[in-house]
C-alpha cells in the first residue's frame, strides 16, 4: 500500500556528501516509522538509520553515527538521509523502508519493515 522511491545516489569522492531522498505515494505517510538500509555486494542488507512516525526519535548504526542524519518532511511525504564525510565502505545500494503498521516507533531491525523502495546506488571513491 505504501510505494517508496529513492533518489539522490551517485558517485562521490571520500569525504564528500550526498543527500538521499525517499518519496512516498501515500497520504498517511506521516503515520509510518521510516528507515534507511543499505546492501553492499555479497553482504546482507544492514540497518543505517530510522525515525519514528512522529519524528521525535531516531536511531543510527554505529558505523554512520555522527556522519549521517535522517529526517522527514511529512508535509511532502518524504524522508531524507544526509550523508556527510562519506567513506569507501559506505558504498552500497541504499533502500528506504516503511514499517509494517502505523504509529510505530523507530526500530533497527529489518524484520520490522514491510514496504521497500527499489534502492539508489551510492559509490564512494578513494
Amino acid at each position: 500500500q505504501v510505494q517508496l522511491a529513492e533518489s539522490g545516489g551517485g558517485l562521490v569522492q571520500a569525504g564528500g556528501s550526498l543527500r538521499l531522498s525517499c518519496a512516498a505515494s501515500e497520504r498517511t505517510f506521516s503515520r509510518f516509522a521510516m528507515g534507511w538500509f543499505r546492501q553492499a555486494p555479497g553482504k546482507e542488507r544492514e540497518f543505517v538509520a530510522s525515525i519514528s512516525w512522529g519524528g521525535g526519535t531516531t536511531y543510527y548504526a554505529d558505523s554512520v553515527k555522527g556522519r549521517f542524519t535522517i529526517s522527514r518532511d511529512n508535509a511532502k511525504n518524504t524522508v531524507s538521509l544526509q550523508m556527510n564525510s562519506l567513506k569507501p565502505e559506505d558504498t552500497a545500494i541504499y533502500y528506504c523502508a516503511a514499517e509494517k503498521g502505523v504509529y510505530r516507533p523507530a526500530t533497527t531491525s529489518i524484520y520490522d519493515y514491510e514496504y521497500w523502495g527499489q534502492g539508489t546506488q551510492v559509490t564512494v571513491s578513494s
